[in-house]
């Protein structure tokens, strides 16, 4: 199968493109520079110019696909408005490319926030228009399954975690040794799910070979773990002494990453395991911090 990917030299897409490539796919992925362009290539992809913004890049990519994977996301809180209706335009040009096709469309998704609820696949998402979370772009993708397409929702855990990562557990990681304590908000009893990078990529090859319209995946490997026993994970690696932080401290304290640390998210992968067949085998979260890379690629910068 020809795959296009977006955000293919990315977190989550570098550790997708070499799963897909494994499997005898044949894919290209999108890339904004010359690095990401080389990363595709070691990879044993094809790189395709463009970004996110050039809408036309991405239409031609997904005009040569048998399927789409659309990783790609501005992850810029300081305009997350913004980067909503980048990728509302995004769904928009792919969805329109692949229309009448029966073509799979898989694009990254996060978990529905229903605070101290276990969310399912089977839970719709509640994000709908342009001004919604990620430009509603869930609920958007599903339209386009009355249109002849085959969206799927890959729903990832807000900590998608392993060596190289750069995302929520790193800043963590970054504010805990910055302000000489590892935080956790209230009583730590808030529940954050959590992912390995490579259990994930593994799921979104699953995924496609088994692609059935308006599906919810979830990238889930557990469920939901105490933020305060994360913080003591990093206030051990880090030597630090761990402690609550008051609600109404939480923006000061951890900056833009507080908002979503505070929360109580739990999220449950059970139709998903049973659906694909998927079994997580990588370290978990608390492993990870245990090994120490966390602390060794902060105290690095």
């Amino acid at each position: 199968m020809r795959v296009f990917v977006t955000g293919a030299s990315g977190w989550i897409g570098s550790a997708v493109v070499p799963e897909l490539v494994s499997a005898g796919h044949a894919v290209t992925g999108l890339a904004r520079s010359d690095a990401s362009a080389e990363r595709i290539r070691t990879a044993g992809a094809t790189p395709v110019p463009g970004s996110l913004d050039d809408l036309e890049s991405i239409r031609s990519g997904a005009a040569a696909a048998d399927a789409v994977i659309h990783l790609g996301f501005k992850h810029d809180f300081s305009d997350y408005a913004g980067a909503g209706r980048t990728e509302r335009a995004v769904v928009a040009t792919i969805g329109d490319e692949l229309a009448g096709s029966d073509r799979p469309f898989l694009f990254a998704s996060g978990i529905v926030a229903r605070p101290g609820e276990l969310l399912t696949e089977d839970v719709a998402s509640p994000y709908v228009g342009a001004d919604a979370p990620r430009g509603g772009g869930e609920a958007f993708a599903f339209e386009y399954a009355d249109r002849g397409v085959r969206p799927v929702a890959l729903r990832f855990s807000p900590t998608v975690h392993g060596r190289g990562d750069h995302g929520f557990s790193t800043e963590l990681v970054r504010v805990a040794r910055e302000k000489g304590v590892a935080g956790y908000v209230g009583d730590g009893s808030n529940r954050w799910p959590a992912v390995h990078r490579l259990d994930a990529a593994h799921l979104v090859r699953l995924a496609l070979g088994q692609a059935t319209p308006a599906a919810r995946v979830h990238g889930v490997s557990e469920e939901g773990i105490p933020t305060r026993e994360i913080a003591e994970a990093i206030g051990a690696g880090l030597g630090l002494p761990v402690e609550s932080i008051a609600p109404g401290d939480v923006d000061a304290h951890f900056g833009w990453i507080g908002r979503f640390f505070g929360m109580d998210i739990p999220a449950s992968s059970a139709i998903t395991r049973e659906r694909y067949g998927w079994q997580p085998t990588h370290p978990t979260l608390l492993e990870d911090f245990a090994s120490g890379y966390y602390f060794e690629a902060v105290a690095a910068r």
